[in-house]
């Protein structure tokens, strides 16, 4: 196999997920490409070299525009947060380096558009890393969907809870609370949260049209990890925003970090003239399936248990009734992407596919400080 050499940047969770797919991908798929774990890039180089060494990368390095520069590099893998995505991306464009992203794509509408353009100028290829699209049963609802098994689709509800920015005492920025400094993440869980089931609800249900939406930040001061003084918090702690679709369906979408008991609900129905599906990340093996068709004694949703050879992917895991999770939905994006670099077919979401995620979140932050309906802008 030919070594696909991968620099990645950064080293909190998604740096562990990302590396975990680099490690497992060649054990469960057969590729022409080994991803090799070349270089670890942090400010802290400390923490760098201890993640180098209980992950396996070769070197480190405390500037990611080095890192950049090096021959030994094929892959720049962004695991850093989302006010830098946008300067590394580009840098890495120019210089000619496949590029994996972290979601959401950037800060901004604007600021992602820049990263398109470069990676279209310097043809490179390119992924965000919106692994929810890779759960098999997300892929199987997806090819149900495209088969037209639903037929003419009326209705998309998502939501996404979690509960761990409650306490009032909890700091805003750092290394651990980024996401709590709209600086840094540019939103609160419209672009964290939300973005994931946006980019899901584009896949599988195609591009949205307009929004109406409101948000809350429940704290409005929070102390401020690096400064140590009380600061505005800048970021939305919900949100929730209808959507029309440009399918005629109509949709509901909501994200909160303030939903005691949730640590990550993830759910999604879709409702069409000729039956259902929904999907819950709790159970994430499982599709919910209601087929109109069936006859009408036996008419009723049904537990679809995603886990045969014939479903998308579980052929290179285990037998069939044995499950995975979530740490494999990353090993098949990065099967994807190393098979898109073999195939001059790029797997997505490319950037330009981030983008128009983008675009949504863009136009739901807009909406809640309008009180109208905003139209999304559209992937040219």
């Amino acid at each position: 196999m030919k070594p696909l050499r991968i620099g990645l940047i950064g080293y909190g969770f998604m740096g562990r997920t990302h590396s975990n797919a680099f490690s497992q991908v060649n054990n469960f798929f057969d590729l022409q490409h080994r991803p090799v774990l070349k270089a670890i890039c942090a400010r802290d180089a400390g923490k760098a070299k201890a993640f180098a060494a209980k992950w396996g990368y070769e070197s480190i390095e405390t500037d990611w525009r080095r890192l950049i520069e090096r021959d030994d590099i094929d892959v720049i893998d962004v695991a850093a947060p989302n006010n830098v995505h946008a300067e590394i991306a580009i840098a890495a464009a120019k210089a000619g380096k496949a590029i994996l992203c972290e979601k959401p794509l950037a800060l901004n509408g604007p600021e992602a558009e820049k990263m398109v353009a470069a990676v279209t100028k310097a043809k490179v290829p390119n992924m965000v890393w919106y692994n929810y699209r890779r759960v098999p049963a997300i892929t199987f609802a997806k090819q149900l969907i495209d088969e037209g098994r639903l037929g003419r689709i009326f209705h998309y509800r998502a939501k996404f809870l979690q509960d761990w920015t409650i306490n009032a005492d909890l700091p805003q920025g750092g290394a651990g609370l980024w996401r709590l400094d709209v600086k840094v993440a540019g939103s609160g869980v419209t672009g964290d949260l939300l973005a994931h089931c946006i980019d899901t609800a584009l896949w599988l249900n195609g591009t949205i049209d307009t929004v109406t939406a409101t948000t809350e930040t429940f704290i409005k001061q929070r102390k401020h990890a690096l400064t140590g003084k009380m600061e505005k918090v800048g970021i939305d702690d919900a949100s929730l925003f209808l959507a029309r679709f440009s399918n005629g369906s109509l949709a509901t979408f909501e994200s909160t970090r303030y939903a005691r008991g949730h640590k990550a609900l993830n759910t999604f129905e879709i409702n069409g003239e000729n039956g259902s599906l929904a999907w819950d990340l709790h159970d994430l093996h499982r599709l919910q399936v209601f087929d109109y068709k069936d006859e009408g004694n036996v008419r009723g949703w049904k537990s679809v248990h995603i886990t045969d050879g014939e479903h998308p992917y579980m052929k290179n895991w285990w037998v069939p009734g044995l499950q995975i999770g979530y740490a494999e939905t990353f090993v098949h994006q990065v099967a994807d992407f190393i098979k898109g670099l073999e195939t001059g077919k790029m797997a997505s979401p490319t950037f330009k596919d981030g983008l128009a995620t983008d675009y949504v979140t863009d136009s739901v932050l807009k909406s809640a400080k309008t009180g109208r309906w905003e139209k999304v802008k559209k992937v040219k």
